[in-house]
């Protein structure tokens, strides 16, 4: 069989020492290709150097076959991946060469196929194979920090070798093959500070006790430089700002260890009157600092809180001055870390102490009361210069100024008191009254004779006690309803009093009936000896026709001292009762309860319902007077043509033109029946009879008889409509021979004309298909 040979350049075939698995190696140093008979390849790797720059295009490698006798007679052809672009290769010879610089980092092989072609009849000497070029690396791509420049952060005072940040670099040139992606880190900026693992790019602190409050920011310049940091090798750099974080490494310290401090006596307790400030060099919470006031005469009038925005001491009263009783004093503040580091322990006791020594100014102060507020009592009724009690007011200061009083006159309502200027005694000035006004609450002003513009106020309530003075009476004054069906001995209803002093005096109340009164026949008092009295029937079979309204009047005693008395009349009315449960109403006012509606409004429901019925009648009385006569003309009433203005009963209504008895008064009495029913035909067969006028068969009949009759009638009928109608009666008279030529009263006779066709015109024409349907009915009427 025919085989391939694939000839590498000659650099690439130094590097291969150990003959292949195919390969046997010759005492001249050539090799010898073992071939197999099935397939004539023998394949090896091209290679080809990136980033050529010579003159002349690159030689790859050589393709050969075992069939090629060096006469020509063999093509070569290369197709792929560049074939033809890129790489282009001699027919003749099978020489491959690279006519383009390549760069490894944009494609780093290129996958081709060979065949070998019979020149003369372009039959293939070999099969199409495939085999690939590889681009081989150079250093052409220097290391890069794709995230710097970079921002980090270390607390102060770490120990040496403490992790700050760790740096990675990036080389874009084949790690795999010799030292082009081998990357060694170096400090260029930074040190002594800090330092850098060559291998990693740890940044790690180098110096032990950084301090941040004497340096905080740090810039370090890291370098990372491939061909593993030789001679020759490209480089990067990235730059690192790193800062020093705070840490409680510095106790408060006081500027100075005294301060003097001046409040006036007049200063208000709980504001603040002075401040001091400890200074802390760290920052945050690391500063915070709580200010206490130890061993000091002063803590009970002051006290210390921290600003938390400007950390300053805040200096408070806690107690009123008196610069007569105390000038100075002498405050021992101190001021202490609150978040202290345990680890920097060894630096001392994070806390200082410093003095405050506060002096007190003298003030022209205001009289101050006695007390605070005063509480008297003065009994109602009391005259006028009644004393209350007195207020007493003294100046504070050490020359005790004398001191004058009087009522603030800015409060409203009637001065019921007054003050004497000088001793601070208060005077009733009217009679005061317990149920009018229990409590009175009156402003006393105090000032000084040297300076009246100094001015103190005590607020003083004055309770006025109470007197027997106002009789008790009954507690109601609505009517007391006695029923009818009251029996002798039965409780009528209970009753109370009530009295306008109070508890101590005119809660306990005793009842009885009038002695300079004969005895009541109907009623009785019982005192229930609770306050409470019950009114009882003496007699039964009341009567409100007879006697509706009785009267009873009752004596109320209070139990106070004195014991006072009042006389009440209760009204007791009759009337029929009701049970509604457990409560007894009279009829009417049951009445008027469940309707909900009072006397008035009752009244003038009734007076709109009159108005209403009179209207309606009004308008009725219009509407008749305002009627024409049914009958409009009697030139011609043989037809019975009626007029009229009003509405009939329908197609039923056949009442108005009966007109039988107009002709025939003998025969109306034979009609009784319903007039609105249509009587039923007789029929009949064979010839139609002749009917004679009726005006010949009748005797002589009185008409005015008649018509008489039937208005009796008409009054009488109740099936008749509710309102008037007008029937006429005509009575043409009797003795003609030739008996009546009116058409209404002659036989029916048939048409010849088919009236069938108007049951198929509906409803509103069904009576006059009745009428007109049946030529076969017997008309009689």
């Amino acid at each position: 069989g025919c085989r391939w040979q694939l000839q590498r350049r000659r650099e690439d075939l130094a590097t291969s020492k150990l003959p292949s698995k195919n390969q046997t190696k010759l005492a001249n140093g050539e090799t010898e290709v073992h071939h197999r008979p099935k397939r004539g390849w023998i394949w090896n790797q091209f290679f080809v150097l990136e980033e050529h720059m010579g003159p002349d295009a690159q030689y790859v490698g050589k393709l050969h076959s075992n069939s090629d006798k060096g006469d020509g007679s063999v093509r070569y052809i290369l197709s792929g991946e560049g074939a033809g672009t890129i790489f282009i290769i001699d027919e003749v010879t099978g020489d491959i060469h690279a006519t383009k610089s390549l760069d490894r980092e944009r494609k780093t092989h290129y996958v081709l196929h060979a065949q070998a072609l019979d020149r003369n009849t372009e039959e293939a000497l070999e099969p199409k194979s495939e085999f690939i070029i590889k681009v081989q690396d150079i250093n052409d791509n220097a290391p890069k920090f794709p995230d710097g420049p970079f921002v980090a952060s270390v607390p102060e005072m770490s120990e040496v070798g403490t992790s700050v940040l760790q740096v990675t670099a990036t080389d874009a040139d084949d790690p795999t093959y010799g030292n082009s992606a081998r990357i060694v880190y170096s400090i260029l900026q930074g040190q002594p500070y800090f330092s850098v693992d060559p291998k990693t790019g740890i940044i790690r602190t180098a110096l032990a006790n950084m301090d941040r409050e004497a340096r905080e920011h740090y810039t370090v310049v890291i370098q990372a430089k491939d061909m593993a940091g030789q001679v020759g090798g490209l480089s990067g750099s990235t730059t690192i700002n790193i800062t020093l974080t705070d840490v409680n490494d510095n106790p408060p310290k006081f500027p100075q260890k005294n301060y003097q401090l001046y409040v006036p006596e007049s200063a208000q307790v709980g504001k603040p009157v002075g401040k001091i400030k400890a200074n802390d060099e760290d920052l945050g919470v690391n500063a915070d600092i709580r200010y206490s006031i130890i061993i000091s005469e002063g803590a009970n009038m002051f006290s210390i809180s921290a600003d938390r925005d400007t950390r300053e001491g805040i200096i408070s009263l806690k107690k009123p001055l008196n610069f007569e009783r105390k000038k100075t004093y002498t405050l021992n503040i101190e001021g202490v870390n609150t978040h202290v580091d345990p680890r920097f322990s060894y630096l001392g006791s994070f806390k200082d102490t410093a003095t405050l020594k506060i002096t007190v100014g003298d003030v022209d102060e205001a009289p101050v009361f006695s007390m605070d507020y005063y509480i008297m009592d003065v009994y109602e009724n009391s005259p006028s210069g009644t004393e209350v009690g007195a207020v007493t007011a003294r100046d504070p200061d050490s020359r005790n100024s004398h001191v004058r009083y009087f009522l603030d006159r800015k409060e409203e309502g009637i001065n019921y008191f007054r003050v004497d200027e000088y001793s601070g005694v208060i005077y009733t000035t009217l009679p005061l009254d317990r149920e009018d006004m229990p409590w009175h609450n009156i402003t006393v002003m105090a000032s000084e004779v040297d300076n009246p513009s100094l001015l103190s106020h005590v607020p003083v309530t004055v309770q006025v006690l109470d007197v027997n003075d106002n009789p008790p009476e009954i507690a109601t004054d609505e009517e007391v309803i006695v029923c009818e069906s009251s029996r002798p001995g039965q409780v009528i209803q209970t009753v109370t009093a009530v009295d306008k002093d109070d508890f101590a005096n005119g809660q306990r109340f005793s009842f009885a009936s009038p002695s300079q009164l004969p005895v009541n026949p109907n009623f009785t008092l019982k005192d229930n000896e609770d306050s409470t009295a019950s009114i009882i029937a003496r007699r039964r079979r009341f009567n409100h026709l007879t006697q509706e309204l009785y009267e009873l009047p009752i004596v109320v005693w209070d139990g106070g001292e004195p014991s006072l008395s009042g006389t009440s009349t209760l009204t007791l009315r009759v009337c029929p009762c009701q049970r509604h449960g457990r409560i007894r109403m009279c009829q009417g006012e049951a009445f008027l309860s469940s309707a909900g509606l009072s006397t008035g409004a009752l009244i003038a429901i009734l007076l709109c319902i009159v108005i209403l019925l009179a209207i309606v009648v009004l308008f009725i009385t219009l509407r008749r007077s305002k009627k024409e006569p049914l009958i409009i003309s009697e030139e011609d009433i043989r037809e019975n043509v009626v007029t009229y203005d009003d509405e009939g009963g329908g197609e039923e209504d056949t009442e108005a033109f009966d007109i039988i008895a107009l002709r025939n008064p003998a025969a109306a009495e034979e009609l009784k029946f319903r007039r609105d029913i249509r009587p039923e035909g007789r029929k009949h067969c064979g010839p139609p009879r002749i009917h004679r006028s009726p005006s010949v068969e009748l005797d002589e009949v009185d008409v005015h008889q008649f018509i008489k009759q039937k208005l009796v009638e008409a009054d009488m009928d109740t099936s008749v409509p509710p309102y008037d109608s007008l029937q006429t009666y005509a009575y043409e008279g009797q003795g003609s021979p030739t008996g009546s030529i009116s058409p209404l009263d002659s036989p029916g006779t048939h048409s010849e004309q088919d009236f069938n066709y108007l049951d198929n015109w509906g409803p509103q024409f069904q009576k006059l298909a009745e009428l007109y349907g049946d030529p076969e009915s017997d008309v009689t009427t």
